[in-house]
């Protein structure tokens, strides 16, 4: 099953489904507490817990997780934020079939609990915590206790995935519910909230059909039906040609990297195209992997007229102006991944590379390359997401926008985000070895969105493998494991991928 991402409002619009569909929302609310009872339970021994309620429907749902506690044999406390008088429809009604004491919000019920479950405010809160909520938030970050949040932590806000203020509560694990949401798979707010659950509380899957979400949080279910495995009747020519462009001879290192990724990622034959300048030093470090030198930008599309070599990787290390510029548009020839200097180069006139672009092509950004060529996007944007969706749609191609939550987003509006990219991949020439899979794939005929998807997914299923340490020569000899591991995966599911018979 895909793991489809919800904005704040597609959730609302859930809900409504399932009211229509005959889900009272009461019977919502009572799953959606049960749920979170079930995972303090699971994660912590038989103790005592502080749940903290809020004014809204977020604190019913931490009235029906406290009444449930309580049947599990938990001593519990509930604070609540307001009064019960000010409570309204299904949380006036939770708090109601809560038996026990409601004490109000105060410093002192975090002195003798060992769970703090947060049921303060969720994922549509539209301002900063202040008050009392917001001197509980920071006496709760400041001490040792567990929290368990309930679908947002306090203080988050679900789309931006950020705190409208400093003050967001810093939890262990959260409870969602149906699908996550922005929040949960973007940083910072991704940090805030631990492990997250995905609670199923009774809401029709029927209910995507009517919302027709176009976002999705990355893995082999968006791509691995058409992975190209290789196929018993297939030879080297039939799985693809990548040609990488290097740069001068002072600067050949991320050419190589980035070809050898390809080779690994399965591209029958990968090519490195050199100036004549760096034709000594490629050739003395290349044995599987083929040099082809060029001249100047007429001599790379000569080298590129030969329709076999089928997609191309330019950037690393190709050097920032004109030069490059000129390559690129010489490059753009086949299906081609621009990274690092390819983007760099066209930062005083992006408009001019936008021209070039079809669907068939992947820019790899980093947040810096994004900004030089997308000047203020991030920041106008309502999220990583938004930006790259906006991105995509004004080059009219593939943004791969790149971090620790990778967001890929095609021109027609469809995003995936890569979200178990570990810390070890922020090294010197990870992103070269990413733009290498990438290639590498589209040269064996996966198009340009699933390849970029695909080819995230597997770096980091590789760098996991590794652990401190890792170098990125280390990635493309991490491949084959990772490869192991996902056809085994896709076997399990039943995707009979081509190579494989059912």
């Amino acid at each position: 099953m895909a793991k489809e991402i919800l904005t704040v409002a597609q959730c609302y619009e859930a809900d409504r489904y399932a009211a229509v569909q005959g889900v009272p929302s009461l019977t919502l609310m009572e799953n959606a507490g049960r749920a979170v009872a079930d995972a303090v339970v699971a994660c912590h021994v038989r103790r005592k817990a502080v749940v903290l309620c809020g004014p809204g429907n977020n604190g019913g749902d931490g009235f029906v997780a406290a009444r449930h506690l309580v049947a599990f044999g938990w001593a519990v406390q509930v604070a609540l934020l307001g009064t019960r008088e000010a409570l309204k429809g299904d949380a006036a009604e939770m708090a109601k079939r809560w038996e026990g004491e409601v004490v109000p919000l105060a410093p002192e019920v975090l002195q003798d609990t060992t769970v703090v479950v947060d049921a303060l405010f969720g994922a549509g809160l539209t301002r900063p915590l202040e008050g009392r909520a917001a001197e509980i938030v920071r006496l709760l970050n400041n001490s040792d206790l567990p929290v368990v949040a309930v679908d947002v932590p306090s203080g988050l806000h679900g789309d931006l995935a950020r705190g409208l203020d400093d003050v967001v509560v810093e939890a262990d694990a959260t409870v969602t519910f149906f699908r996550k949401k922005p929040a949960h798979v973007l940083r910072p707010g991704a940090q805030t909230c631990g492990d997250v659950i995905v609670a199923d509380i009774g809401i029709p899957a029927a209910a995507l059909g009517s919302i027709k979400p176009n976002t999705f949080e990355n893995g082999p279910e968006l791509w691995g039906s058409q992975y190209p495995w290789p196929q018993p009747s297939g030879h080297k020519y039939a799985r693809g040609h990548c040609v990488v462009v290097s740069g001068p001879a002072h600067a050949t290192g991320a050419a190589r990297l980035a070809a050898r990724a390809a080779l690994r990622i399965g591209a029958g034959l990968v090519s490195v195209a050199s100036p004549l300048d760096a034709v000594a030093v490629n050739s003395a470090q290349l044995t599987a992997i083929m040099v082809k030198p060029f001249s100047g930008e007429e001599g790379l599309s000569e080298l590129l007229s030969d329709k076999r070599l089928n997609a191309v990787v330019i950037g690393p290390g190709a050097g920032v102006g004109e030069s490059t510029r000129k390559l690129v548009q010489a490059a753009l020839l086949a299906p081609c991944v621009l990274d690092a200097d390819a983007l760099t180069s066209f930062q005083a006139d992006p408009g001019g590379l936008f021209i070039l672009l079809t669907p068939d092509n992947v820019l790899t950004p980093h947040e810096g390359e994004f900004e030089r060529i997308f000047a203020g996007l991030l920041q106008r944007s309502q999220n990583k997401i938004e930006a790259a969706r906006e991105a995509a749609a004004v080059a009219g191609c593939v943004v791969l926008l790149k971090g620790s939550d990778t967001v890929i987003a095609a021109p027609d509006g469809r995003a995936i985000v890569n979200s178990h990219a570990p810390a070890t991949l922020a090294t010197a020439g990870s992103g070269d070895v990413l733009s290498g899979f990438i290639g590498g794939l589209m040269a064996q005929h996966l198009d340009s969105y699933k390849a970029a998807a695909a080819a995230a997914w597997l770096h980091g299923k590789a760098a996991l493998r590794f652990g401190p340490g890792l170098i990125s020569e280390d990635l493309p000899e991490l491949l084959p494991a990772a490869l192991s591991a996902l056809r085994e995966e896709l076997d399990e599911r039943n995707f009979h991928p081509p190579g494989r018979a059912a």
